[in-house]
């Protein structure tokens, strides 16, 4: 049952619960045959539209520019239908890095909402995917004739999506993540949740962010509701859950914390979240309390896992544990594997430890980079008994192969402790940031010939600081050239020019240092 694509978790619901709500989104509420028709028609465009010279079928990969508008979920599952690997480019983000990922990720579509047709309207000339826009909420399109849609797509070892993380070279890395991977995935979750008709799923995330998949495909695999706030709802969480008579929520735990800055976080106002869900971020104790004051009935979970083990691969149940809350650096365990994953911790020796680098393997582990150079020191082959070997890129990787996540984890009382990157890899409201690629992106100005950044926190936030050598320039003019070169979450806070960079004796950059001058 779970080696299903995308597509047929929700073709099924449809067919099952076709006159059910699907999609909420403000005063529009889609079912699912209405979403499933329109869905077909615009597969159906999608192959219209096409070039016919040199075109066999639908295109291996299509991309999407992502918003919160009935028309993108639409394009997502017109997609999934066509067989194709939906690529989601945030709209956000600044036309040539999405233009550089398209071009990466050698998509031969692009599916445009009217919102952002003008943006998409002159793009450069060697620039050849097509380029399809979407009707406002995806309607209006005819019913596709009679075999016009090419057959249901089954293979599980097909991509289901391509997602693109911060890479430390200075450019993104993609990450293929194969149905058989996600499909799992969808399965245990839903029982693990008891999610079904009738209930209501948040959809916190952009579709850049792959724990929507978690928010849109666990819902529709079950036959729920996906309801997705307005811009306001996602800064005051408790509104959105009462208003939209919530059962399941998901989201980064900095969004509870940013509404408690504000006082947007009354207490004891939830009564109907039976799942609340935490990832992407360190989730700490005194967080969790206080969720548990704003839902009192509402059972907890931290959960974990990088892009590339899809989406979150341990999991930690509070209300099955209630007093190991904490662990001894203040934050909640990130608990254990999912019973199809396995865990190890290496010390640098590569051999098994309680305190070291979690390396995870299993049915959710993707095959490896969009760029197999990428793969090289990111997985290691590992049998008890003998150290692990790192992968140096040359021969097969295998699904033996243990996936490398860089991140420093301790066994305390039989559960897996997150302490922190092993790199120089950070989050900020989730999203994965390598200082490296904020460096590269701040040499590429002409008037800079040198730039380091570090990540410092201040009141449970992650901010970014910056110096760089060179000419020098006005802070403000300096970040809003950096906005058109790279989103906007990975500028820094603050940027200043130095004389000299500070070093350690071995001649490291001395990161320690340079964030006190920087403070």
């Amino acid at each position: 049952m779970e080696d299903r694509t995308l597509h047929q978790w929700f073709a099924d619901s449809a067919r099952r619960w076709p006159d059910a709500p699907a999609l909420e989104l403000g005063e529009q509420v889609l079912s699912y045959g209405d979403l499933h028709r329109r869905a077909e028609a615009l597969a159906a465009r999608v192959l219209d539209e096409l070039p016919t010279e040199g075109t066999a079928g639908p295109p291996a990969r299509i991309a999407l520019v992502a918003s919160r508008t009935v028309a993108t979920y639409v394009a997502y599952l017109a997609i999934q239908r066509l067989g194709a690997s939906a690529v989601p480019l945030n709209a956000d983000h600044p036309l040539p890095r999405n233009l550089d990922i398209a071009r990466r990720a050698g998509v031969g579509a692009v599916l445009v909402g009217e919102e952002h047709r003008a943006t998409f309207a002159d793009l450069p000339g060697d620039f050849r995917p097509a380029v399809t826009v979407v009707p406002a909420d995806g309607d209006g399109l005819p019913e596709p004739p009679e075999g016009a849609l090419p057959a249901t797509p089954a293979d599980p070892e097909a991509e289901a999506y391509l997602l693109f993380t911060s890479g430390s070279t200075g450019r993104p890395k993609g990450v293929p993540i194969r149905h058989r991977n996600v499909s799992l995935y969808i399965a245990y979750n839903i029982a693990r949740y008891d999610a079904g008709p009738g209930c209501r799923l948040s959809q916190t995330f952009g579709l850049t962010f792959d724990p929507s998949v978690y928010d849109l495909f666990v819902a529709w695999g079950s036959g729920a509701t996906v309801v997705v706030p307005d811009q306001d709802e996602l800064y005051r969480p408790v509104d959105y859950v009462v208003r939209r008579r919530l059962t399941h929520w998901f989201s980064v735990p900095s969004l509870v914390t940013t509404a408690q800055r504000y006082g947007n976080l009354p207490l004891g106002q939830v009564t109907t979240l039976r799942h609340s869900c935490f990832s992407a971020e360190p989730v700490t104790a005194q967080l969790t309390a206080l969720w548990q004051q704003v839902a009192p009935g509402t059972r907890i979970h931290n959960l974990y896992g990088p892009t590339e083990l899809t989406i979150t691969c341990t999991d930690h149940d509070l209300t099955d544990a209630p007093g190991a809350a904490g662990s001894s650096n203040g934050t909640v365990p990130i608990g254990q594997p999912y019973p199809h994953m396995e865990a190890v911790l290496l010390d640098e020796d590569g051999n098994p430890c309680d305190d070291g680098e979690l390396c995870v393997r299993g049915a959710q582990r993707f095959d490896g980079y969009l760029d197999p150079a990428d793969n090289a020191g990111r997985f290691v082959h590992y049998e008890p008994g003998v150290p692990a070997v790192p992968y140096d890129g040359t021969g097969p990787l295998t699904r033996a192969h243990w996936y490398r996540t860089g991140d420093r984890v301790r066994r305390e009382d039989g559960r897996l402790v997150h302490r922190g990157r092993l790199d120089s890899q950070v989050k900020i409201m989730g999203h994965r940031v390598e200082l490296g690629e904020v460096e590269a992106a701040m040499r590429r100005h002409p008037e800079v010939t040198e730039a380091a950044v570090v990540a410092v926190t201040v009141k449970d936030e992650v901010r970014l600081l910056a110096a760089y050598l060179g000419k020098e320039m006005r802070a403000h003019e300096f970040a809003h050239w950096l906005r058109r070169h790279i989103p906007l979450h990975m500028v820094p806070r603050r940027i200043r020019r130095l004389e000299e960079l500070p070093h350690n004796d071995n001649g490291k950059l001395n990161r320690a240092r340079l964030a006190e001058l920087l403070a």
